[in-house]
C-alpha cells in the first residue's frame, strides 16, 4: 500500500470511470490534484497524508483511498464545479465514520451524547476553517430525520444503581460551585446576545469552543442536579451552535448541532427547551423546502411539551406551525395557526422575565414577523396572490415599527425590512421596495448573516426580473454589487 497509508488495497479492482470522468473534465493534471490534496489535508491537519502523481492514478485505476481523502476529494471537485460531487458520485466509498460525523440517529443516552457532542464539536474546531466539516455530512430528511427525533418523547431507563452509575452522574462532591454554573449560565446568555445583534458569522466559533469545554466539565462525577445543569447549558449551547451554523448557511453541520442539542435537553428534563430545538430544526426545513418535515417536528415539539411550556412558547410553536402550513399552500390551517399564536401570546408574560432566556426573544414584533410571513409565503405558494399580500402588509408593517426600537435585534429588524420589501414587490411598488431593501443593506454591513445576504440578493434580483426598467431598481443593483460582494462567510 505504500508507505503514506492513505489507501487501501482492493482484489477486484476495476478502473474508476466515474472518478475519471470528474478528473478530466476538473482540467487538472494528476500533479496538480495531487498537490490539492496535500495542501487541503494539512489545513485540517492530517499531516501524513502524502500523495503523488503515481497515487492519483492508482486512485483512476480503482484503487479505494482511505479516510479522510474520499472526503478531500468530494469538497475539491464540489468547489471546482460549484455543486455538491458526492463521495459516491466519485465512485468512493467512506471508512466507517463514527456516528458523530455521519446521520442523526443517535444513541439516547447520557455518556455518549456527551461523547458525541465532544466530539463533534472538537471537530467542527479544528476543521471548520475551510468548511470541510460541513460538506462531509449530509443532510437528513424525512422518516430518517422525523423518527430518530420521535425518541425524544421515550421515557428515559430507570437511573442505574450507584455500581452501575457512569461516571458523569456519579453522587460524589462537584468541583463546580454554584457561582461558577451560573457564570456558564450567563455566558450563555451573553453569546445569545451577540447572535442577535451581529450575526451567527462573528462569534460561532466561540460558542463552539465553550460547548466543548462544558462537555469536559460532563466527563467528571457530579451531583444529579449539578449534572442535569450542566446538560441545560450544554443543550443551550449547542442549539446556539446550530442556529449561527444555520444562520451563515452551514445547514449539515447546523441539523447535527440541532440533533444534538435536543438529545443533551432530554438528559436535562427540559421538554420546553427540547420544543424551542424543535423549532429551529423546523425553520431550517422550511429554508430548505420541506415544509411537510417542518410540520411534523413543530407537532412533536407541541406534543412534547403541552403540559408544560408557557404561553410564550406555545404561541412561537403555534406561529412555526403557521409558517409549514403556509409553505404547504394551506390558506385554511394557516390563518387558524396564526389566531392560535396571537391569542396564545395574549396570555406570555409581559416582562418576561419568568420566561427561560431563550424565549424571550419572542416578542410581539417577532410574533408579527412570524405571521406576516406566513401570510407572504402563502402568497408566493398561491401564485403572488394580491389577497394574500394584503393581508401580510398590515402586520410586516407592525412588526418593521416594532424592530426599528429594538437595537438588540438587529438581524431581525433586517429579515422583517427585507420582508416587507417583498411584500411591496407582490403589490406591485418596486420604489417602495428598494427603500426598504437599502435600510436592510445599510444593516447587513453591520451583521454577519449568510441569511441576511442571501435575501437581500434574492430580493434584488426579483425586483430586476420583474421591474427592471425602474431606475431606483438599478441604482440598488448596482448599490449591492458594491456594497455586499459575494465573498465566502468566516465561520
Amino acid at each position: 500500500m505504500g508507505g503514506t497509508g492513505d489507501s487501501v488495497g482492493n482484489a477486484d479492482k476495476r478502473p474508476n470511470e466515474q472518478l475519471t470522468s470528474w478528473f478530466v473534465r476538473s482540467g487538472w493534471s494528476k500533479g496538480e490534484l495531487a498537490r490539492q490534496v496535500n495542501r487541503r489535508a494539512r489545513q485540517m491537519g492530517a499531516n501524513h497524508i502524502s500523495t503523488d502523481t503515481s497515487r492519483v492514478r492508482r486512485w483512476l485505476d480503482g484503487e479505494q483511498p482511505r479516510e479522510p481523502i474520499p472526503r478531500i476529494l468530494s469538497e475539491l471537485f464540489s468547489e471546482r464545479f460549484g455543486a455538491v460531487v458526492a463521495i459516491g458520485d466519485l465512485g468512493l466509498r467512506t471508512a466507517h465514520q463514527s456516528p458523530s460525523l455521519s446521520g442523526v440517529d443517535l444513541p439516547w443516552t447520557a455518556p455518549q451524547t456527551v461523547e458525541l457532542i465532544g466530539e463533534f464539536s472538537r471537530s467542527d474546531l479544528m476543521l471548520a476553517r475551510r468548511g470541510f466539516l460541513g460538506t462531509s455530512l449530509a443532510l437528513a430528511a424525512g422518516p430518517t430525520l422525523i423518527e430518530p427525533m420521535q425518541r425524544w418523547l421515550v421515557p428515559a431507563p430507570a437511573a442505574p444503581t450507584a455500581a452501575q452509575e457512569p461516571q458523569i452522574q456519579g453522587r460524589r462532591g462537584s468541583r463546580l460551585s454554584g457561582p461558577e454554573l451560573e457564570l456558564l449560565e450567563a455566558t450563555t446568555v451573553m453569546f445569545r446576545k451577540w447572535d442577535a445583534q451581529c450575526g451567527g458569522g462573528l462569534r460561532r466559533k466561540a460558542v463552539v469552543g465553550q460547548l466543548h469545554e462544558v462537555t469536559d466539565l460532563l466527563q467528571e462525577p457530579h451531583p444529579d442536579a449539578t449534572a442535569r445543569r450542566l446538560f441545560k447549558i450544554a443543550a443551550e449551547l449547542a442549539e446556539l451552535a446550530g442556529w449561527m451554523s444555520y444562520d451563515v448557511g452551514l445547514q449539515p453541520t447546523a441539523q447535527k448541532y440541532f440533533v444534538l442539542a435536543l438529545h443533551a435537553a432530554k438528559e436535562a428534563g427540559d421538554k420546553p427547551l427540547g420544543s424551542y430545538i424543535l423549532s429551529g430544526m423546523s425553520r431550517q426545513m422550511i429554508h430548505l423546502g420541506r415544509p411537510e418535515d417542518a410540520l411534523e417536528l413543530i407537532h412533536l415539539a407541541q406534543y412534547g411539551s403541552r403540559d408544560c411550556a408557557t404561553a410564550r412558547t406555545q404561541a412561537m410553536l403555534y406561529a412555526m406551525e403557521a409558517r409549514a402550513y403556509a409553505n404547504m399552500g394551506q390558506p385554511s390551517k394557516t390563518k387558524r395557526a396564526v389566531r392560535m399564536a396571537e391569542d396564545t401570546f395574549v396570555d406570555a408574560d409581559e416582562s418576561a422575565e419568568q420566561e427561560p432566556d431563550w424565549i424571550r426573544f419572542f416578542s410581539e414584533a417577532e410574533l408579527n414577523g412570524e405571521n406576516s410571513h406566513s401570510y407572504r409565503d402563502l402568497a408566493y405558494v398561491a401564485g403572488r396572490s394580491p389577497t394574500y399580500a394584503s393581508l401580510a402588509h398590515p402586520v410586516m408593517g407592525r412588526a418593521v415599527e416594532l424592530f426599528g426600537r429594538d437595537k438588540e435585534h438587529q438581524r431581525s429588524y433586517a429579515l422583517n425590512l427585507i420582508g416587507m420589501a417583498t411584500v411591496h414587490l407582490l403589490q406591485r411598488e418596486p420604489e417602495q421596495s428598494t427603500v426598504l431593501v437599502g435600510e436592510a443593506l445599510d444593516i447587513a454591513k453591520k451583521v454577519r448573516s449568510e441569511r441576511v445576504n442571501t435575501r437581500l440578493r434574492k430580493t434584488v434580483a426579483t425586483a430586476l426580473r420583474d421591474f427592471g426598467e425602474v431606475a431606483e431598481v438599478h441604482d440598488l443593483t448596482d448599490r449591492l454589487a458594491v456594497q455586499l460582494p459575494e465573498t465566502a462567510e468566516a465561520v
